[in-house]
């Protein structure tokens, strides 16, 4: 009796000793759907449950991360080590059930990695210092296709659903760039579209006729046509410092916020006008729509906490903690 109850207390110590490294390690299983927030301050991103709002894994990146997307099959997380100042020159490759960096891919040449998207099984990603945007390939785990843009400060990027079509917001130049491919997608040409000062946020309306660029240095929201490529209407919202614009699912309004008020400003889409402001706290950045459109994750970075907006209320309802200094977001199924 005494030799079973001394194995009984070994085996029991070996799962207790488990469960407090697992417990230190800060990691539990990786949920589905989940939502992965970057840490700027911690160079970090965290994985959290989105239905307990818990932390459940943590993982470091390269220095500053600033935007991450995570793959259609929702395996791993690609995000842009933008570093300070445009240093950074990496991606953090992230597989998100073992909840570790499997690559860190060095970009040599295209400096400043910022926003990024999946695509057809790629992750596109512009490159601020390099005037570039670039593709990476997770099987090969390589950049197979760098195009140029040309213009200053290559910010974000979204991607038309059929892939012929890429627009990026160029800060410093002022402009939009549309980036259109053949057929075959094998060449693709720049339309170069002046919008107003500092377009910053960007986003594809859902039935693809619109593209909004937040215009940072202005307030205004410059509404460009899918089909001429030119801007069809200027509309002021008075924002301060405009971050992101994110449009919900249905189309029928858009969120930006405002990183200079720490506000959320509510668009009504068809009549382009506002419908509320938010009051989030200080410096209002990253915004993820929740696919089912029932709410909206927004970075709070200056209060180090994540806000959870009700779409149908439009107040918000919870925040939590990630880390220091959130921002970029994504969402895996």
């Amino acid at each position: 009796m005494r030799i079973r109850t001394r194995a009984s207390i070994g085996f029991m110590g070996l799962l207790l000793l488990a469960l407090i490294a697992t417990m230190r390690a800060g990691q539990a299983k990786t949920p589905k759907p989940v939502l992965v927030v970057l840490d700027k301050g911690d160079s970090e991103l965290a994985i959290v449950n989105p239905g307990t709002l818990t932390v459940v894994g943590r993982v470091k990146t390269g220095p500053m991360p600033h935007e991450v997307a995570v793959s259609e099959d929702g395996r791993i997380a690609v995000a842009t080590n933008y570093g300070e100042h445009q240093a950074g020159t990496t991606l953090s490759v992230i597989d998100l059930d073992s909840q570790r960096e499997i690559h860190r891919v060095e970009l040599k040449d295209l400096s400043g990695p910022h926003g990024v998207q999946f695509f057809d099984g790629k992750a596109w990603f512009t490159a601020e210092g390099a005037k570039k945007i670039a593709r990476y390939d997770p099987a090969t785990d390589r950049v197979d296709w760098t195009h140029e843009i040309g213009q200053d400060r290559t910010h974000m990027l979204v991607i038309a659903r059929d892939g012929h079509t890429i627009y990026t917001s160029n800060v410093n130049s002022n402009t939009v760039t549309a980036v259109v491919a053949n057929a075959e997608r094998s060449q693709w040409t720049n339309t170069v579209i002046p919008v107003g000062k500092g377009p910053e946020g960007i986003d594809l309306s859902p039935d693809g006729l619109e593209v909004w660029a937040a215009n940072s240095g202005d307030g205004t929201v410059s509404i460009i046509d899918t089909s001429t490529k030119q801007v069809k209407q200027v509309v002021n919202v008075g924002t301060k410092h405009s971050n992101r614009v994110k449009f919900t699912p249905d189309g029928k309004r858009a969120l930006i916020s405002d990183i200079a008020t720490g506000d959320l400003l509510v668009v009504e889409v068809s009549a382009r006008t506002l419908n509320k402001r938010v009051k989030l706290g200080s410096s209002a950045e990253g915004i993820l729509m929740v696919p089912d459109g029932s709410r909206a994750f927004v970075a709070v970075s200056g209060d180090n906490k994540v806000a959870i907006v009700d779409l149908k209320t439009l107040e918000v309802t919870k925040t939590f903690v990630t880390g220091k200094d959130p921002d970029g977001m994504a969402w895996g199924e």
